[in-house]
């Protein structure tokens, strides 16, 4: 019997090692890691320059307090905002924690403007963490049910609908900021338009408020940039990041920009073991092997490979609804319950995640190459075909 609390419906495998994008398990058996631990390990397993570094750093030192000054953390905070356009960063240990960071920011930019309640706008579907707080935040009754009372101060509005937030702001004047993840992981990686991401700028502009966008598993270098909100040539005021930043070793971000940059001043907000020496080192090594190896390039060449051969094999088959994507994060949507194809994947040696129910996702490390992306294709491709025509073999028989 494990001691483990039961908060995870566990595959029964354990891995021991990696190389590059693929895993052994206890047995010895490989598979091709095209989930890079939920968009996590962007350099893949085993990278000589981040687990050299991780190594000398914690022979140095490995945590200091934020009670005294942190070189790495200081040089880490220069790195994000030369590539962000941020100003100032915070640093913590996950991605729900930088999204704390940006709604308590946002709370205290609204007292300074005199408004009792401040109120943020976040959209149906989104997934912004499991604090009280995120949790509160995120679209999804099924993550939500079971801890209510949920925190209030949110208003929520369909997403990729730039309208509904102009209606808010003609009736609402609590609001102080919006609240996005230019692309939806959790909620079935769902794509928010450029033009959609531009006028949520001009919104916030207008009325004062702050455009925060979550970019948690979107974000660096994944889709061809190192942001999404790049690609829509806009500027937040906010910018959320964890995941991939240390590839695998935890840390999280809130950058700010603007009139959000010093809001927080000290004593307002604080983290034990944010922005250690350790986290900081490994977050330093990952930003500059995506810059030597040419990674958000390659982010964006091998993408399109997954993309095109997904649309060419998926496209008007009768059980797809849809193959959407941007870079290393695709998703696959089905027209009913498809969790069977994780497990199915497993024993073929692929690693896949199904979120949604019904929509197939791949967030393969950055590092992943041509060869590589085929050889997913050809793993993937005909266990999903065999998958759907499931129900029309039975009907026929």
């Amino acid at each position: 019997m494990s001691h483990l609390m039961n908060t995870y419906k566990r595959i029964p495998v354990a891995f021991v090692r990696g190389e590059g994008v693929w895993v052994w398990d206890e047995s010895g058996k490989r598979y091709l890691d095209a989930l890079a631990g939920i968009a996590v390990n962007t350099l893949g397993h085993g990278h000589p320059g981040l687990t050299r570094v991780i190594a000398e750093q914690s022979r140095r030192l490995i945590h200091a307090s934020n009670l005294y000054r942190i070189p790495e953390q200081e040089a880490l905070a220069d790195k994000l905002a030369a590539i962000s356009g941020m100003d100032t960063a915070f640093f913590c240990n996950s991605g729900c924690e930088a999204n704390e960071a940006a709604i308590k920011l946002a709370r205290l930019y609204g007292h300074g403007k005199g408004i009792e309640k401040p109120a943020i706008v976040v959209m149906d579907r989104a997934f912004h963490g499991r604090t009280l707080a995120t949790l509160s935040a995120t679209g999804n009754r099924k993550v939500q049910a079971g801890f209510e009372p949920l925190v209030s101060g949110f208003v929520r509005v369909p997403f990729n609908d730039a309208e509904s937030v102009r209606q808010v702001a003609e009736h609402d004047r609590s609001v102080v900021a919006v609240l996005v993840e230019p692309i939806q992981g959790e909620g079935g990686i769902n794509m928010s338009s450029m033009q959609y991401l531009r006028e949520l700028r001009e919104l916030c502009s207008r009325h004062r408020w702050l455009l925060m966008v979550d970019e948690v598993q979107c974000g660096l270098g994944r889709t061809g940039k190192w942001f999404v909100y790049q690609h829509a040539g806009i500027r937040p005021d906010v910018v959320l990041l964890a995941k991939g930043l240390a590839s695998g070793v935890p840390i999280g971000a809130c950058l700010a920009g603007g009139p959000a940059a010093e809001v927080f001043q000290p004593g307002t907000h604080g983290s034990t073991f944010g922005g250690n020496p350790l986290a900081c080192a490994a977050a330093l090594a990952t930003l500059q092997a995506i810059e030597n190896e040419g990674l958000i390039a390659n982010a964006l060449r091998v993408g399109e490979i997954l993309l095109d051969g997904l649309h060419r094999a998926l496209d008007a088959r009768p059980g797809i609804v849809e193959v959407r994507g941007h870079g290393l994060m695709i998703g696959v949507e089905l027209d009913r319950p498809c969790g069977d194809l994780v497990g199915q994947a497993l024993e073929a040696g692929l690693l896949i995640n199904v979120t949604m129910d019904k929509v197939v996702r791949l967030l393969p490390p950055l590092v992943m190459n041509e060869a590589e992306a085929h050889a997913v294709l050809a793993i993937l491709v005909p266990l999903v075909l065999k998958f759907i025509e499931r129900p029309a073999l039975a009907a026929r028989a």
